[in-house]
């Protein structure tokens, strides 16, 4: 920290580079550069709940000056998942599609986008219902065939948005392998880490320009907080970002940027607990002759596994399964008492989601049977019960 008219100001990444090069990731998690105020020894950072700053010298205006261009406890979590992420800028949202929209408007009217085919359905009613509207293109592709990808290409095509694993169907996509072809083509490529978060995956080490999250997920955990998170590979990205969430007024409150990093402090040990579960329940499903399918790539007949392998350390906590029929989806929803039904997915307690009705339920039904989702398709985040009572509440709602 350093003081400027008797303020404490937040240092942008001086001690978090330092900590990148020095300490293990479960360790910068909790020592991450603010996580102890330096004016008066609190462990937590404060809550500058100011929405302007004195200007004590006209000439020499201070770091902050009004909330919505930044604030110091924003500005702590912004350092945070820049670190975590190995970016130069991190920039904090009211939302994953806050965060989702942001980077869009980084194109123009008449630009062209290449776009992963079973996206998050958010991202693909923003993209069909609201950007195309201004002159923004996109096509949706399977970016598993990186020779689909390649024959998307225009000449009006400015960038690449990758979501890996994909949202309901967790299929992986090859990010090293994208991110290269995007450079060569002068594209800006952007993945959506939310499934892997940075514990588990970091696409701009593997060449990606911009990493997005919907922080409501994982990196919050705890189904209490609104956030969506940018992080950019280098300061010139960093500075276009910024002007658009200036002027676009996108900006976390810092009552819920708080609440994200005392979720984001636990990550590690939610993440590999769950993960391990995740596993245990995809095995289980997959052995029961009444599931249509299992999605997940920690099973060794995923065709995305080897690539998963290469590019993160874990396979994540997130499963889905088609069970069959919409029907039977329904009456299992209604039939389990331990996972909460509900939209959303990555906290502490398990979230059971039906993607045709919530996630996706603004894509065409047509639309999501060619990708995919269908009426049977369920999606399980794996929380931290214990999983021998989540599988034998599965079991029993199955049964019925």
């Amino acid at each position: 920290m350093s003081h400027e008219d008797g303020k404490q100001v937040p240092d942008k990444q001086v001690s978090g580079e330092q900590k990148e090069k020095d300490l293990s990731f479960d360790t910068r998690l909790l020592h991450f550069g603010s996580e102890v105020d330096t004016a008066t020894g609190a462990s937590s950072v404060p809550l500058y709940q100011a929405s302007t700053f004195h200007h004590a010298d006209v000439f020499n205006p201070p770091l902050h000056d009004y909330s919505r261009s930044g604030n110091p406890t924003r500005q702590a979590l912004e350092d945070y998942i820049a670190l975590l992420e190995g970016g130069t800028n991190g920039y904090a949202f009211p939302s994953g599609m806050a965060a989702i929209s942001t980077a869009f408007m980084l194109f123009s009217a008449g630009d062209h986008l290449i776009v992963t085919e079973d996206v998050y359905g958010g991202t693909y009613r923003l993209l069909t219902g609201i950007l195309n509207r201004f002159g923004l293109e996109a096509s949706f592709v399977d970016m598993t065939k990186i020779e689909e990808v390649q024959a998307a290409l225009r000449p009006n095509t400015k960038g690449i948005y990758i979501e890996t694993p994909s949202n309901p169907t967790l299929k992986i996509t090859d990010i090293a392998a994208l991110a290269a072809w995007s450079k060569e083509h002068g594209l800006i490529s952007i993945v959506d880490n939310t499934f892997m978060t940075p514990y588990y995956q970091r696409p701009i080490e593997l060449g990606i320009d911009i990493v997005l999250h919907s922080a409501t997920k994982f990196l919050g955990g705890h189904s209490d907080v609104l956030a969506g998170l940018a992080v950019t590979a280098n300061e010139e990205l960093g500075r276009q970002v910024k002007y658009l969430q200036n002027g676009l007024g996108s900006v976390l409150g810092v009552q819920d940027s708080w609440l994200l990093m005392r979720g984001m402090k636990t990550l590690s040990a939610r993440m590999a607990h769950s993960e391990i579960s995740a596993r245990r329940l995809a095995e289980w499903l997959n052995n029961r002759e009444d599931i249509t399918a299992v999605y997940y790539p920690g099973l060794s007949d995923h065709p995305g596994r080897g690539i998963q392998e290469r590019q993160s350390s874990g396979y994540g906590a997130v499963v889905s399964f088609d069970v069959g029929s919409g029907d039977r989806a329904k009456r299992l929803l209604n039939a389990v008492k331990l996972p909460i039904v509900a939209v959303s997915l990555g906290a502490v307690e398990s979230i059971l989601s039906y993607p045709a009705m919530m996630s996706h339920a603004s894509m065409p039904p047509e639309v999501r049977l060619e990708r995919g989702i269908t009426d049977g398709l369920l999606r399980f985040s794996v929380g931290l019960e214990n999983i021998e009572d989540l599988i034998a509440d599965l079991e029993q709602a199955l049964e019925q």
